[in-house]
């Protein structure tokens, strides 16, 4: 009922853009960890397995090893669809056998998509072409990938929710948004991402040094 894209801009940020037909998909398949790597879970999703991805990344493991491990250990991965992306671009995928309707992944340098029960298995890769061939902000490269998804017939029915995330160079995430039910998710999440984007270099200054922080220019912020 999902279909994402996991991607670095090769310069240490890495994000996820997902979307799905039930609620608020972006709390259960994303998982980030900054100078780690990006890991979903999603189909029937598990989403213990995420961190699992990532603690086999930071344990120093490439992201195919890193899969395997993790699909070694899990009795039901058969339901699962998994993607993992280490910040220098190398990445793998799974799709079980009991994986929802039309499934399918790619993985390519930079890049890893998969989606379940999708309208054609195309979508996925119209998800991943979109991604390479985009350049600029990481996160509007992934909201860019995911458009071209649903532009390609993206799941069999309508989506209902979507989310993207990037970490960086903090330890939390610096972008970190979430439509968690509507009628056009991904137009909306184009819409907030608008309103975050000029703000987000800001939100991280006034983490690390609040006596450089620009206001936020609303009534009682008098600075």
């Amino acid at each position: 009922m999902t279909f994402s894209v996991l991607g670095t801009d090769g310069r240490g940020a890495v994000g996820i853009a997902v979307t799905s037909s039930s609620p608020a998909v972006a709390a259960r398949c994303i998982h980030l960890r900054a100078g780690v790597g990006g890991a979903s879970s999603q189909n029937v999703t598990d989403p213990r397995l995420g961190p699992a991805l990532l603690d086999a990344l930071e344990s120093g493991s490439g992201a195919q090893a890193a899969l395997d491990s993790v699909v070694r250990g899990h009795e039901l991965v058969e339901h699962r669809q998994l993607t993992v992306l280490e910040p220098g671009g190398g990445g793998a995928a799974h799709s079980g056998a009991a994986s929802l309707g039309v499934h399918r992944h790619r993985v390519e340098p930079g890049v890893v998509a998969a989606g379940n029960m999708l309208a054609a298995p195309e979508v996925v890769d119209a998800v991943a072409e979109s991604f390479a061939a985009s350049t600029g902000e990481l996160e509007r490269r992934l909201l860019t990938a995911l458009e071209a998804g649903l532009a390609a017939g993206g799941e069999a029915g309508p989506v209902h929710s979507a989310g993207l995330s990037v970490v960086r160079e903090v330890s939390w995430r610096e972008t970190d948004l979430r439509i968690d039910w509507s009628g056009s998710p991904i137009a909306d999440l184009r819409d907030l991402l608008e309103i975050w984007l000029p703000q987000r270099d800001d939100y991280v200054t006034r983490a690390l040094d609040p006596t450089a922080a620009p206001s936020y220019g609303v009534p009682g912020d008098e600075r």
